[in-house]
């Protein structure tokens, strides 16, 4: 059994990111201009933001694009100094990037590869191995196990230009996994993969999870990513926490209905069907046989029991509104609108 010294897997306390920038006008004058009177900008990407994550938890962090969660990631992962406030993570600091330290962490980018296009995975396999000087034996169980976990063990000798997005995507999560890291960071993991892809990556962190206890701080903006492997979120914008805590909790104060979506095979009168609705709001669509509907999430199975009685539905779909209306709507209702 491993003893630890550390009461938190990972925790953050005034932490920010000051970027300083060049702010140059267009054309020769403005170029003239910068060459003797240069103007230099500030942007605070990340906002004196405080959390604690115990070990063994997975964690959602949640944010539009800019708000500041690829930043605070590198920043916990030692890519990046911070420019203020505290972070630790396993009782390391991140930015002196000890070799003990990132021994026991690993940071995926879904839109970043360490993989090697023109040579087969497991030769980077093999170069992680030397790197983080893993027995021989360790090595290869190791692999086999998260190559079964991930089917993509008989890939392991495919050059990666030959692989498919999703398994190029699994073999990243391999590559990264090898040495067993004790806290994976993974941002936007599942972006660009179709729906299988996604499912499967999902079921193998929360199996990792699980067996190994490994804690995940994970940015995605695929709700079903959060929903199947995040029980809390912390939701970020303009470098600032503007929510911790329960993922269920966020959902059902900040978006209390369900979006059903109704195709019909043919048109259903329309005093016909505001009946089977009670009162429920329609969102229009230009398809006359596609019906949109906002339902309390209470109201949910007697609507669609009252629609499935009018008969003739063609397809009937119920999701919950999607991650990024969920973060809008916390920022407006903080007064701070989101863009887009």
């Amino acid at each position: 059994m491993l003893t630890t010294r550390y009461e938190y897997a990972i925790e953050v306390e005034g932490l920010s990111k000051t970027y300083a920038y060049h702010h140059k006008e267009p054309g020769l004058r403005g170029s003239l201009r910068s060459l003797f009177r240069r103007r230099i900008l500030e942007r605070r990407a990340v906002d004196g933001i405080s959390f604690r994550i115990e070990t063994g938890e997975v964690v959602g962090f949640l944010g539009p694009n800019g708000a500041g969660k690829t930043t605070t990631l590198k920043m916990l992962s030692g890519l990046l100094y911070l420019t203020s406030g505290h972070a630790e993570v396993l009782g390391h600091t991140p930015s002196r990037r000890e070799p003990e330290y990132l021994r026991q962490i690993a940071l995926v980018m879904g839109q970043k590869s360490m993989l090697w296009w023109d040579i087969p995975a497991m030769e980077t396999l093999l170069l992680h191995k030397e790197m983080y000087d893993l027995p021989d034996k360790e090595f290869r169980a190791t692999v086999r196990e998260l190559g079964e976990m991930l089917d993509v063990g008989h890939l392991l000798g495919v050059q990666v230009r030959k692989l498919s997005l999703g398994e190029r995507m699994k073999m990243e999560l391999l590559v990264a996994l090898v040495h067993r890291p004790k806290v994976l960071f993974l941002d936007e993991p599942t972006i660009g993969l179709d729906v299988v892809s996604q499912q499967r990556v999902r079921e193998f962190l929360s199996e990792l999870n699980r067996r190994e206890g490994t804690t995940v701080l994970l940015t995605s903006h695929y709700m079903d990513d959060v929903e199947a492997l995040c029980p809390r979120v912390l939701v970020i914008d303009q470098g600032r926490i503007h929510f911790d805590g329960a993922l269920t909790e966020l959902v059902e104060s900040t978006a209390p209905e369900k979006l059903v979506t109704v195709v019909f095979a043919q048109p259903v009168p329309g005093d016909e069907l505001a009946a089977a609705l009670g009162g429920v709001e329609l969102i229009p669509t230009e398809d006359p046989l596609r019906v949109r509907l906002s339902v309390p999430r209470e109201r949910v199975a007697g609507v669609t029991a009252g629609i499935v009685r009018l008969g003739g539905v063609a397809d009937l779909t119920i999701q919950d509104v999607p991650v990024e209306e969920i973060v809008r709507r916390v920022f407006t209702a903080s007064g701070r609108e989101v863009a887009g």
